[in-house]
């Protein structure tokens, strides 16, 4: 039995017999989440995500739907892991308070645990990782910029910028 699952124009076959059971729940338990399963793919993360904004190819929602799948190899073998900035913003807007940067961290450790990457992958990461963390304290600021000026869409800011009564 296998899945189909599109991405662009391409389809990649997922083989069912190839994909690990326990590694959503592995993950989930790592992050300290009873179950990744509530994720029902809706995109908000993907649509608040900075990095999107700047690399098409990474997309919150798809790597938690590879996660659910079981595809363990084709998730820690993937550079996209490796570029949330960690600036939460999708953590905000997920209906199932799913933290994407938290599953992120926990796929890195993993993917160089089990020797997905090495230490020449993360020297050539370095330079990447300058520009992530620019781009996420960017995003931190230009929200808390908003949320001084008025009511914010994001719950955690509106808590802390507009007066009760």
């Amino acid at each position: 039995m296998s899945y189909n699952y599109a991405k662009h124009d391409i389809m990649e076959k997922v083989l069912l017999q190839k994909a690990d059971s326990g590694f959503k729940d592995e993950i989930a338990q790592k992050i300290g989440i009873e179950e990744i399963k509530p994720c029902y793919t809706c995109g908000s993360c993907t649509g608040v995500c900075p990095v999107r904004k700047v690399i098409d190819d990474f997309d919150p929602r798809r790597i938690i739907h590879m996660i659910v799948l079981g595809m363990r190899d084709e998730v820690l073998s993937s550079d996209l892991i490796w570029f949330c900035c960690l600036c939460n913003s999708c953590y905000f807007v997920c209906p199932q308070g799913i933290r994407f940067s938290r599953i992120a961290r926990e796929l890195q450790k993993l993917s160089l645990d089990e020797g997905y990457v090495d230490e020449n992958f993360l020297k050539k990461l370095e330079p990447v990782n300058k520009y992530l963390q620019d781009l996420c304290r960017r995003t931190m600021f230009k929200k808390v910029n908003e949320g001084f000026r008025g009511t914010h869409t994001m719950p955690c800011w509106r808590k802390y910028t507009v007066k009760n009564g």
